[in-house]
């Protein structure tokens, strides 16, 4: 059953229609990142990636309010709100004339506008603007602020936060990679499991394969293929084939290395692999199956990728000793995963002078990886001389579930409304607020500046906030200026 979206609202919504002034016909709200307080990066810049909003338009205001509001029974759909508000605040308590207008009207009067997705956004700047485009409908705007706030913060973030990821590995590979082919899939998503379910994956993982096309989240791949594609063959993302400790336990323990040698054989005797290596003995693994599985690893035509989940990931990756410590008598655990593996595969020096792995072998670590550890493992493989294409990082749930609204500082606001017939400038400023809830006044426009950077200008005129880099999403029931999701990814990676 599909959910009611005229329902999908914070409990007090449905008594705001009342309390705005008699007389109130317009009302006009934006949707701003405030403050970047809560996020830290080894390479902070102060921006917002924007998106998520194409696809919540589709879905939400168009598709659902189509199916499980326009298209049922006006009665039903009437009575079903009568119902539940009796039940929840008292019989008669809220009127329903007002929702069995928005019924019959057939359409959500609204004018939505907002900034390219995968545009950069500097603090304070709203991404969207919202007005109603009929007067009796003005409580309709705010009355959509907690469904509009709670479906867009995420995958904003999220992606924002993929970015971060992009950078880190983009400035080692820079430094220590001759080729930069790897960049594209050096971070994969593994976040599916600790999501906040079906619909938080499948848009947080959007928001991931904006700067990432590795992901093991499919249910991201028919998002993005739904609302940001023309469903054509449009290569999204890609995985490879793994193991789980199940496979490698059900195994058992005495014959590990034959189940190894049958993935590698048998089932892939080609391609890409990807094998958990730490079911039992990590090390062991390392330091004696390969060598005996050495030449069958060799004459493959494909890549076995180890796969460590345990442990610190910057000591298995990188070692527990110094990284200017060459002394042979070292354990593999002072060595770490990608020394152990030169020693016994070796590989080529790149033109920049760094050690890059035989393309035979490779690591993918993929528990507890944040955006500190992995410029930190990167860091390390740079002062031991390795080029940072030698590591795949797992971002998982770790990365992109221990984040709220306030990550970014999300609100919604209303800066501008019509009462009479005459305009009217508001705003909040809380006397005791340390100026993060200060709103913006009256109508905005955004423009940018002489280096590019976006900027906002409040209390314009109606002509002046027509202009600027805000344009027209959604307009009463339709989406307008839609963009295939290349071109957001693309935008994207002009402002790396």
């Amino acid at each position: 059953m599909k959910m009611n979206p005229i329902l999908a609202i914070d409990g007090y919504k449905v008594s705001h229609r009342v309390q705005y002034p008699l007389g109130t016909s317009r009302v006009y709200s934006n949707f701003t990142p405030r403050s970047d307080r809560f996020f830290s990066s080894p390479l902070p810049d102060g921006k917002l990636v924007f998106f998520g909003l194409q696809g919540f338009l589709q879905w939400f205001l168009v598709d659902l309010f189509n199916e499980a509001f326009f298209a049922r029974p006006e009665d039903e759909v009437v009575n079903e709100y009568k119902q539940l508000m009796d039940s929840y605040l008292g019989k008669d308590m809220v009127a329903v004339d007002h929702i069995r207008a928005l019924h019959q009207l057939g359409y959500l009067p609204l004018h939505i506008k907002a900034l390219d997705e995968g545009s950069k956004v500097p603090m304070t700047v709203p991404v969207l603007t919202i007005i109603n485009t009929k007067p009796e409908f003005f409580w309709l705007v705010n009355y959509l602020e907690t469904i509009l706030s709670a479906e867009l913060w995420k995958a904003s973030t999220n992606a924002t936060i993929a970015h971060h990821y992009r950078k880190i590995c983009a400035r080692w590979a820079q430094k220590t990679c001759s080729d930069l082919t790897h960049l594209d899939f050096q971070c994969h998503d593994f976040s599916f499991r600790g999501m906040a379910g079906l619909q938080d994956t499948m848009q947080a993982g959007c928001g991931h394969l904006l700067s990432f096309k590795g992901t093991d989240s499919i249910p991201s791949l028919l998002y993005t293929r739904d609302y940001y594609t023309d469903g054509e063959a449009y290569f999204i993302g890609a995985s490879i084939p793994a193991t789980e400790h199940s496979v490698m336990c059900m195994g058992e323990r005495e014959h590990e290395i034959e189940t190894f040698r049958r993935l590698i054989v048998d089932l892939y005797p080609q391609g890409f692999v990807s094998i958990v290596s730490d079911t039992w003995d990590y090390w062991q693994v390392l330091t004696e199956y390969t060598r005996e599985l050495k030449n069958i690893i060799l004459a493959r035509e494909g890549r076995v990728v180890f796969r460590p989940d345990s442990g610190n990931p910057v000591e298995i990756l990188c070692g527990t000793g110094a990284d200017d410590d060459t002394t042979s008598e070292r354990s593999a655990q002072e060595k770490g995963s990608v020394e152990v593996l030169w020693e016994i595969f070796g590989g080529t020096v790149n033109a920049k002078g760094y050690k890059v792995l035989d393309p035979h072998v490779g690591l993918i670590y993929g528990d507890s990886i944040t955006l500190e550890r992995a410029n930190e493992i990167l860091r390390r493989l740079e002062a031991k001389g390795f080029a940072s294409s030698n590591v795949v990082f797992g971002v998982g749930s770790f990365t992109y579930q221990y984040n709220t609204r306030d990550t970014f500082g999300f609100a919604m606001k209303a800066t501008w409304g019509e009462v009479d017939g005459k305009g009217r400038t508001i705003f909040k400023a809380p006397k005791t607020d340390n100026g993060l809830k200060r709103s913006a006044r009256g109508l905005l426009r955004v423009t940018r500046d002489e280096a590019g950077d976006l900027c906002l200008h409040d209390e314009q005129t109606w002509e002046q906030e027509q202009g600027g880099e805000l344009k027209t999403r959604f307009l009463n029931g339709k989406l307008f200026n839609r963009e295939h999701f290349e071109q957001i990814r693309q935008r994207l990676a002009t402002q790396r």
